[in-house]
């Protein structure tokens, strides 16, 4: 079968397709064809050694799949050839064949494409959690999401809408206030790209507190970081909670008196080890998701397609920050 792989440290051109041996299930496990993999923004640190996960080399990138069930391994009886299925892998997705655990695999509806199958966990499992296990989002909050139109920022949006809250996106351009609000986002900031000087992230705040309004937000999904995030802390809501999801414009450092003055909550998310810790809970989550996904609340929001031989031109899109919704890479 063949395999993108990273054989050493480096950005998406130092990717190499291979052909490698198709694996076997072992015991607990199920081989699974791979239809359709995500792409998202930790398969871009992870081939450089900047995410927290290091695999040894070689491997590959990608982190939730969508496929078919080849072959089942000892002890499974709960799926069977020919399922059609989703996992969350970590690593590993950008190969035509790939092993998962059984008991981390859930059942894709007919009613949905492979493509939307992979969009799924990775963002809208951090978001749910972010929102409910660590944000507690209840109806009538404002909810400011930072990166919006991202895969999991329009997740966020969309959620948040399901559960009552009025949602502001904070986005880079027209275009993805455009999708955040077709997302349902009730109002939309734009904000320039970083750095900022001292006058330039005190108008942004002033942005931020316009728009949420005069109680401030109840929560704050910041999926951005760097010069963002302290602007975006300064319009949070007394007891206010602030939720720290990831940081592709590098790792904020936050002046410590605003938590206290806004008696407010800094919150980190890490659905990963969150699924892992606690299964039950996460599998909780995951059938609120398809609960809301077949009512229609929510919709992984796929902006391209990639074929495999193009899978490193998605790493670099997404690296770049360029996409709005999901990119996909199919078999």
């Amino acid at each position: 079968m063949r395999a993108l792989l990273s054989k050493e440290v480096g950005g998406p051109d130092t990717l190499e397709i291979t052909e490698i041996d198709d694996p076997t299930p072992g015991a607990g496990e199920l081989l699974v064809a791979v239809k359709a993999c995500s792409i998202n923004f930790p398969d871009a640190l992870i081939i450089q050694d900047l995410y927290q996960l290091r695999p040894p080399r070689p491997f590959a990138p990608g982190s939730e799949i969508a496929g078919v069930v080849e072959a089942v391994g000892e002890g499974v009886t709960d799926y069977a050839v020919g399922d059609r299925v989703i996992a969350g892998t970590g690593f590993g997705g950008l190969v035509e064949k790939i092993t998962v655990a059984a008991a981390g695999v859930f059942r894709l509806p007919d009613a949905f494409s492979f493509e939307q199958g992979a969009s799924l966990l990775m963002t809208y499992g951090t978001s749910i959690h972010a929102l409910k296990d660590r944000g507690h989002i209840s109806e009538g909050d404002t909810l400011l999401v930072l990166g919006a139109a991202g895969g999991v920022g329009l997740a966020a949006v969309e959620l948040g809408k399901a559960y009552g809250a009025r949602v502001v996106a904070a986005v880079s351009s027209e275009a993805k206030a455009e999708a955040a609000k077709a997302s349902g986002a009730d109002e939309a900031v734009i904000y320039d790209r970083q750095p900022f000087d001292k006058a330039q992230s005190k108008e942004l705040s002033q942005k931020f507190k316009e728009a949420v309004g005069p109680n401030g937000a109840n929560v704050i999904y910041d999926a951005v970081g760097g010069d963002y995030s302290e602007p975006a802390l300064r319009s949070i809501a007394w007891e206010g909670r602030f939720l720290v999801v990831g940081f592709p414009a590098g790792i904020a450092k936050l002046p410590l008196n605003l938590t206290l003055l806004k008696s407010c909550d800094v919150c980190g998310v890490f659905w990963g080890a969150f699924a892992a810790r606690e299964p039950q809970r996460n599998q909780a989550n995951i059938a609120e998701l398809f609960e809301l996904w077949e009512a229609g609340k929510i919709s992984p929001k796929i902006s391209e397609t990639f074929s495999f031989d193009d899978a490193p031109k998605a790493i670099t899109k997404l690296a770049n920050r360029e996409a709005i919704g999901k990119l996909v890479v199919t078999m």
